[in-house]
């Protein structure tokens, strides 16, 4: 086995043919769990922007400078290291609902989110709500609300794997009585139990294609035929479990077999999930079109994401010139 034989494939799915000249944003991936092969998939099938929200990483943290470092890489290498593949990354800055029952490092973080939601690029407090729905997780799900709420940011709620419906109705309850327009409000992970309440009551649906635990597309097809598409948004949530990173669009090109009409496609596979996140101020859309000038010679803090001998990819149309 050579070099060469190491370097990334270039192959081009079917399904892409479906979906080609179409643009995809995918508003919930952990793309620190994921590698650069997956970024230039990404980039490959139309993901032009992306949203990483702050998750616990499986591993329990044992002290509040982990947290100060991860939250640095999202703000840093990680969006560095999108940009490299010509992908536009922002995130949400938050203390992750099962990492809130920890409550002397709880404690800890809080008083550290400060110095990160005002970032460049941070566009939402999250993800932010409930996992087993205990009085920690509610106590600091409150805080972060009001976190959210002094400084005019969208809030991104995790609502549970278990008793999803009572904890979905939970978290929107505890948002209104803290006074939050359901309309900066993203409820992630939805099923078909709870997306009428969500949508009647006026908050953003999120879905997220997740093989086995949260939805599959040919379910996700069915909710977008029967409640449409205004405030209805897909995401991938790919982390370091069994997840798909193109799973927006895949389901893009399965709502299209599907017959469902392209601009419906658009609104929950693009522009909603921007129209949500922009009312942070954080999003231009003209960005997208400048870091697809790629130029993977380029260095953060000293480091690339080549690693040992492989070539930098540059994008030799740009008018840039460096």
């Amino acid at each position: 086995m050579t070099e060469k034989d190491l370097q990334p494939l270039s192959y081009s799915p079917a399904y892409l043919d479906k979906i080609k000249g179409m643009r995809f944003f995918d508003p919930h991936v952990h793309m620190t769990s994921r590698t650069t092969d997956d970024y230039q998939a990404m980039a490959d099938a139309g993901i032009v922007a992306i949203i990483e929200p702050s998750f616990w990483l499986g591993q329990p943290r044992t002290g509040v400078d982990t947290f100060r470092d991860y939250f640095s890489s999202l703000i840093g290498w990680e969006r560095f290291r999108s940009s490299q593949f010509g992908i536009k990354h922002y995130c949400t800055i938050g203390l992750n609902s099962k990492e809130a029952n920890n409550e002397r490092l709880a404690e800890a973080v809080m008083e550290m989110l400060p110095l990160f939601i005002y970032k460049e690029g941070v566009v939402g407090i999250g993800e932010i709500g409930f996992d087993d729905q205990t009085a920690a997780e509610e106590k600091y799900y409150r805080a972060q609300l009001e976190l959210a709420k002094e400084a005019g940011l969208p809030v991104q709620i995790h609502t549970p794997h278990r008793d999803k419906k009572k904890g979905t109705q939970r978290s929107m309850d505890i948002a209104i009585e803290h006074g939050l327009d359901p309309h900066m409000v993203i409820v992630d992970h939805n099923n078909e139990e709870t997306v009428k309440e969500v949508l009647d009551r006026g908050f953003w649906a999120a879905f997220t294609i997740y093989p086995f635990t949260k939805m599959g597309n040919e379910r996700m097809v069915a909710v977008v035929k029967q409640y449409g598409s205004e405030r209805i948004m897909v995401n991938s949530a790919a982390d370091w479990g069994i997840s798909d990173p193109l799973a927006v669009p895949k389901t893009a090109a399965l709502m299209h077999e599907s017959g469902i009409d392209t601009n419906d496609i658009h609104l929950v596979t693009y522009r909603n999930a921007i129209t949500a996140f922009a009312q942070s101020g954080q999003i231009n859309e003209a960005d997208f079109d400048t870091v697809r000038d790629i130029d993977q010679s380029l260095k953060f803090n000293g480091s690339t994401v080549l690693r040992g001998g492989q070539q930098p990819r540059v994008n030799k149309n740009s008018t840039i010139i460096r």
